[in-house]
């Protein structure tokens, strides 16, 4: 293929052309005024003149044309495999190819669009536009988009160089039912009742008998499903309550209706962090010591904390004839504390506390009972501790993890982890806080110490002699902690450096509280994208695997890897959105992976409305793959591209320049004979007049 122009390469400046042009036109226009024979024949020769001024020169050149290009985006999202759509897609995306290599000289380039990451959904405008980038906008005849028509995605500066047309997956009496979470808060208060605002709606064409109502069943952290009737189309508000601490996870689920599009919108996952309201503690001191201050130091820096003190403020053992019942400022109101509220608080501390007379059994076993009930009570011992006042020797002894005996060691001593406490989440960590020394942890001594004899618990710290210094222990339903020590103040003030003396005790009242991240014995999973970390801390030696069970029922087994003393994981990469249980022995936990609601099955009709813009934008056209597959047409620039059963293809008659050659139209020496000749012959015609 090849093509010619004229081209002109002027060996004077176009203005100076242009002057002469005019002198040679008054010149030949006083010729024709004056009546001379030859005006015509002087206009040609000034003409040829000129002409030789301007060089005139032809180009050729040869071309190659180029295919035009048809741009095809086949959504492979999982909205557009539900159903049938998938054999639609397919069978429309052969049909296109067949259709298009008919229509000769186009060439033909698929774009397939798989689900986005983290939960785009369908970004098919985004795709387009990534692939028009890489292509010559002056070849692009047609594009075609196979989709449902659920897309998430905006471009607005989005302008196409040819029509877009959309081939409509999806049926006419599609319908679906979906389950939306309206309003969840991201925390609540245990043991309070939360309100969750839920909502039920039916899409598409809905049968007639799908019904007003739908039930749905509920559970809290994998526990026994719960069940209600919801109605469909209306807020509907559902109140849970919260006992445990820590991240929950709510599920909830639809029964499947007859013949809806997909199940998967029928379930929604929420996880809401239980937080408890302000705890409240009581701390009972017996004599001043140096330790009341720390006590009451970091329990008043807990703005959570609400703290009720009393202290017993001149020993009973001064024989000044003061009454038992005037050691206070105010009045001790035993009874209201050990027994009408003792339920209210969360968490009781003896503090170097000795029977004085006015607290009777009664009360102490009043105490016991709070404990085994739920309750948690911390007892830091001192010299007391071992003599024959010592609580121990009340009803409340019974609970007690150890028995201490007549002996107080009073000699300088630095606080060690057992072998037991570098698992145990209270005192795991604790020797990392401080600089190694050549006999343990660098941190400072102590210098008292009661013996005592273990019964029971788990002793993870241990003072002179390896001798238990810090003995927890459950009883029944609740926690007991035993501290045979009454030294915490020296690491507060910083004595021979100091220690760890405010994480131990916050660990210490939050293992008590039944902090979740505290527990001996736990089995939790952590979600971020596809991947779960499996987290399995535990006292023992070993642990088994974990068995994973998937929202579809497949099981999977999880071998773990020791991290840290006590500390087991394992990483996997989940197949699929929705709430995974794991179990291993006893423990079991479930975690969440994905979304609320997965944004591909928020809207599961297929629909044009959100692609009409675009079509209507480029005159491209709509067609439903359930009614027929279009016939496919050239139509030319600037017409409608879109008519009853057919789409069109604009063609673009773009071509590829291989070789350019110039020559002159006519020699130099050539335009000066003909000037000359022409200047001849109006001599000569008017000579002869």
């Amino acid at each position: 293929m090849g093509g010619q122009d004229i081209v002109f390469a002027p060996l004077l400046p176009w203005s100076v052309i242009a002057l002469i042009a005019a002198g040679a036109a008054l010149m030949v226009l006083l010729a024709l005024w004056q009546g001379l024979r030859g005006w015509w024949l002087r206009g040609l020769a000034a003409t040829a003149l000129i002409a030789a001024l301007t060089n005139p020169s032809i180009l050729s050149e040869e071309r190659e044309t180029l295919e035009d290009i048809a741009l095809i985006i086949v959504d492979d999202t999982a909205s557009n495999r539900l159903g049938d759509r998938a054999v639609q897609t397919e069978a429309a995306l052969e049909h296109l190819e067949t259709s298009l290599d008919g229509l000769g000289d186009i060439d033909t380039r698929v774009v397939h669009l798989p689900d986005g990451p983290r939960n785009t959904g369908t970004q098919l405008l985004t795709a387009m536009n990534e692939a028009l980038s890489d292509l010559p906008r002056d070849r692009i005849a047609g594009i075609f988009a196979i989709s449902d028509g659920q897309i998430h995605d905006e471009v607005p500066s989005l302008d196409l160089p040819a029509p877009f047309h959309l081939l409509k997956t999806g049926e006419a009496d599609d319908w679906d039912r979906r389950l939306i979470i309206r309003n969840a808060p991201a925390y609540a208060i245990l043991g309070e009742p939360v309100t969750l605002t839920l909502r039920v709606e039916d899409q598409g064409a809905v049968p007639a008998d799908a019904g007003d109502t739908a039930t749905l069943d509920y559970a809290i952290n994998g526990g026994e499903m719960m069940q209600a009737e919801v109605p469909v189309g209306e807020d509907m508000e559902i109140t849970v309550t919260l006992e445990q601490g820590g991240m929950n996870v709510l599920q909830f689920e639809l029964e499947e209706a007859e013949d809806e599009l997909t199940t998967r919108n029928n379930a929604a996952i929420v996880q809401i962090n239980g937080v408890r309201d302000r705890l409240s503690v009581l701390l009972v001191s017996g004599e001043p010591n140096a330790g009341q201050r720390t006590w009451r130091n970091l329990l008043k820096s807990d703005p959570a904390v609400d703290l009720v003190h009393f202290t017993i403020l001149r020993p009973p053992d001064r024989h000044d004839g003061v009454p038992v019942d005037e050691l206070s400022l105010i009045a001790f109101p035993t009874r209201e504390l050990f027994v009408d509220k003792i339920e209210e608080f969360d968490l009781i501390i003896f503090d170097r506390y000795r029977r004085r007379g006015i607290l009777p059994n009664s009360y102490f076993a009043n105490i016991a009972r709070y404990v085994e009930e739920g309750g948690a009570m911390l007892v830091v011992g001192g010299p007391e501790l071992a003599s024959a006042d010592s609580i121990w020797r009340t009803p409340l002894g019974e609970v007690f993890p150890a028995r201490p005996t007549a002996r107080v060691i009073e000699e300088g001593y630095r606080p060690r982890v057992t072998e037991l406490g570098l698992r145990h989440p209270v005192t795991a960590g604790l020797e990392d806080l401080a600089p190694a020394a050549e006999d343990g942890p660098g941190w400072g001594r102590w210098f008292r110490q009661i013996e005592l004899e273990p019964q029971r618990g788990q002793n993870v710290m241990s003072g002179v002699g390896d001798a238990p210094l810090l003995v927890l222990d459950r009883v029944g339903a609740g926690r007991l902690a035993l501290l045979a020590s009454d030294q915490t103040w020296l690491w507060d003030r910083g004595y021979e450096g100091g220690g760890p003396q405010l994480e131990l005790l916050r660990r210490l009242a939050h293992w008590m509280m039944g902090e979740p991240d505290l527990e001996e014995e736990t089995l939790r999973g952590t979600a971020e994208g596809q991947r779960i970390t499996v987290i399995r801390r535990t006292l023992r030696d070993e642990v088994g695997d974990v068995t994973v069970t998937t929202p579809d029922g497949d099981t999977v087994e999880l071998p773990l890897t020791e991290e840290g003393p006590g500390d087991y994981r394992a990483e996997w990469d989940a197949p699929d959105i929705g709430l995974y249980r794991l179990q291993e022995g006893d423990l079991d936990s479930v975690v969440a992976l994905g979304p609320q609601a997965p944004r591909e099955f928020e809207e599961t009709i297929a629909t044009s409305e959100k692609l009409q813009p675009l079509v209507n934008a480029t005159r491209g056209g709509i067609t439903r793959i359930e009614d027929d597959l279009p016939e496919l047409r050239q139509v030319r620039e600037g017409r409608a591209a879109a008519g009853r059963g057919w789409l069109g293809v604009t063609p673009r008659e773009a071509y590829l320049t291989t070789e350019l050659r110039s020559a002159a139209l006519l020699p130099g020496w050539l335009w000066l004979m003909l000037a000359a000749g022409l200047a001849l012959g109006a001599w000569l015609r008017e000579g002869r007049s």
